[in-house]
């Protein structure tokens, strides 16, 4: 893909734009940046489809096992911490849109040892459902063609691969195509299921006897919260338009569309869709592992949906797979830009894509691809788990850096809501204490869950953030003895210029005053080239 101007390959790539409070950036004045190639079209479409995947489509079937249709209530506690996570992260990106998102904002706003171990948390949780998702869309294409199942799952993932390396714009067109299509399933979905439910269509059964099947909590309130983990986690990834409107043509716009949408994205898409299942198949009748959508239809005498929703969960694990890819490579980037991941990661090739970056993001998954059919239990399904609570992680994070971002956005003269194309948070600080302390409880809830699974994703999620903590505190160590050994070396060289230019017949006062200011001008040089 070539960029929108005709010249754009053949001149020097512009310089990014980096927002400095708190952080020190490792870009200088010719470091490359990312095409701005993303068109208006697939942001929308990016933001609507994106967080629609497997876990809503396939994955949703549990949680209505376990709450019937209170499952309800579960998606609803959800989508209100989803929407509020992402107005907190709308705030800080309308204000400096950043490829980085909230790992950005992290060592701007916390740390340097933040952004570094949340970006590389996230970059692990997408490098691995690169593997996830190419896994399971074998498996489904294998139900048609016979062949093994690696093949097409290595298929699949070098032809992202491919798609990745040729544009931004190549990735944007293809999300755009796959998130229409899931948009029109779920949407032809609740048309036809609210038709059934006023028997303009005919059916077999209609609708659900609910004093048979329990009640509308047939599990209790225990079956709400059991059904929430699963609920919450089909909602990560609202944030990868964030990311993405990074490279747009508007970014700041982009991030304000996202944000403003993702109230009716989630009311629609999840509640409504998920409050047609309930209206239509008792939970009794929901077998964990099937889709709710093919089992909801089958039951109302509806045969052959299978198949169609065979290629529209098919649709929705190719673009997840895609957007993997996309997301891991760009958070990769950007640490690399703030000095937190190796430089090569840094490299675009001529059409401002991050090769380097997207060939070790690619390779990794590929890696789990391999080890998921020579390992399958005994390492496949570790590196799954230790992804298991990182959507919490994420979250908080977002919300530590928010209430921590209004002094310092203050101190750049930017007031969220009232500078023209910010975003500000509603109820703020009080809002934000709420949203820490619930996923703080999440977590606390998980640690105590009496499904052992559930414990382990959260152990094995809770090494990998340690492993990323413990790391990212030993670069912001160096890096800041660094910074002290360059202070002590300015502070000689400044001695060193006083005793060749200074007058002798200067007053000692004179003299002090002298050094200082060389001090002083040799520490702005020295802040000069540390920011370049």
């Amino acid at each position: 893909m070539s960029s929108s101007k005709p010249d754009a390959s053949k001149s020097a790539p512009p310089t990014e734009t980096v927002f400095t409070v708190g952080a020190r950036d490792h870009t200088s004045e010719e470091a490359p940046r990312l095409a701005h190639t993303l068109k208006p079209r697939h942001l929308s479409m990016i933001a609507l489809g994106g967080i629609i995947g497997a876990g809503l489509l396939v994955a949703s079937s549990s949680a209505i096992e376990a709450a019937g249709p209170g499952v309800l209530i579960s998606y609803g506690l959800a989508g209100v911490v989803i929407v509020l996570v992402m107005r907190m992260l709308g705030e800080m990106a309308s204000a400096s849109p950043d490829t980085g998102s909230f790992s950005a904002y992290a060592t701007k706003f916390i740390g340097p040892w933040a952004g570094l171990s949340i970006g590389w948390l996230y970059w692990w949780f997408w490098v691995v459902t690169v593997g996830v998702e190419a896994t399971a869309a074998s498996r489904i294409i294998t139900k048609y063609v016979d062949m093994p199942q690696w093949v097409p799952a290595l298929v699949l993932t070098l032809f992202f691969l491919g798609l990745n390396l040729v544009s931004v714009k190549s990735f944007g067109e293809m999300e755009f195509w796959f998130a229409g299509i899931k948009i029109v399933a779920i949407s032809l979905f609740i048309v036809f299921g609210v038709l059934l439910l006023a028997h303009v269509i005919p059916s077999e059964h209609q609708g659900v006897d609910y004093a048979a099947e329990g009640g509308l909590l047939p599990n209790g309130i225990e079956g709400v919260f059991i059904a929430l983990l699963p609920v919450i986690f089909s909602m990560f990834g609202a944030e990868v338009a964030t990311v993405a409107a990074g490279e747009s043509e508007n970014p700041a716009h982009a991030v304000r569309k996202a944000v403003n949408t993702v109230v009716w994205r989630i009311m629609l898409f999840y509640i409504g869709s998920i409050a047609i299942i309930v209206l239509l198949l008792p939970h009794s009748a929901v077998e964990v592992g099937v889709s709710p959508f093919v089992s909801a239809l089958t039951y109302v005498g509806i045969p052959g949906t299978d198949t169609i929703m065979d290629i529209v969960v098919l649709t929705a694990m190719l673009s997840t797979l895609n957007a993997s890819l996309y997301t891991a490579s760009r958070m990769a980037f950007s640490l690399a830009g703030r000095g937190e991941a190796p430089r090569s990661f840094r490299r675009v090739n001529g059409h401002n894509t991050p090769y380097v970056a997207i060939l070790a993001s690619a390779s990794v998954g590929l890696i789990s691809v391999v080890l998921n059919y020579a390992m399958p239990k005994a390492v496949f399904n570790l590196l799954v788990n230790s992804t298991g609570a990182v959507a919490i992680f994420v979250w908080l994070v977002i919300a530590v850096s928010e209430l921590r971002s209004r002094k310092m956005l203050a101190a750049q003269g930017i007031v969220p809501g009232r500078d023209r194309g910010t975003i500000r948070m509603w109820g703020f600080p009080w809002i934000t204490w709420l949203v820490i302390i619930s996923l703080v409880a999440l977590l606390v809830y998980m640690t105590f869950n009496r499904d052992p699974e559930i414990r382990v994703q959260l152990y094995l999620s809770l090494v990998v953030a340690g492993v990323s903590v413990v790391a990212g505190v030993i670069v912001q160590r160096r890096q800041h003895r660094s910074a002290a050994a360059e202070q002590v070396d300015l502070g000689a060289a400044a001695a060193d210029e006083i005793a060749e230019t200074a007058d002798p017949g200067l007053y000692a006062e004179d003299l002090a005053e002298a050094e200082a200011d060389a001090a002083e001008r040799h520490a702005d040089d020295a802040a000069d080239r540390h920011d370049r």
